[in-house]
């Protein structure tokens, strides 16, 4: 039997140190609405909820904590290490993000014919993988 879905989205979940930042970043620099902050049952902390399209980013900052993933985005460990995006105005997303002082880990680049990606490092160094679809002619 198939998994049977009843959100055509994800939620994402990032346990961070680092809560104002991270807020900030996914917020005010990428353009998330904010959508709520929960108590969490596990680690007596707080989630802040976003939405990402359909999806939900929660940002969990937990009381206590936890150990820190190795850094290095993709060669750095196994694991969940990015995630994407797929934005109409990759360019802006990028030099946004460089101006707020995060770093461009990856500038846009053509990886296939028409389709581009540029990566941002988030305040923790979570990669964040902007993917950009170019339009086929009519």
């Amino acid at each position: 039997m198939s998994i049977e879905l009843t959100k055509t989205a994800i939620d994402l979940g990032i346990v961070t140190t680092n809560g104002p930042a991270m807020l900030d970043f996914y917020r005010d620099v990428i353009g998330l609405k904010y959508l709520r902050e929960m108590p969490m049952p596990i680690g007596n902390g707080v989630m802040h909820q976003l939405a990402c399209g359909d999806s939900i980013v929660k940002l969990v900052v937990l009381e206590a904590a936890p150990a820190s993933a190795p850094p290095g985005g993709i060669a750095g460990a196994t694991g969940y290490r990015y995630w994407t995006m797929t934005v109409a105005n990759l360019p802006a997303m990028l030099e946004r993000c460089a101006e707020a002082g995060h770093q461009v880990v990856s500038g846009a680049r053509e990886i296939r014919p028409g389709v581009s990606i540029g990566i941002v490092a988030d305040p923790d160094g979570n990669w964040v993988e902007f993917l950009s679809v170019a339009k086929k002619p009519a």
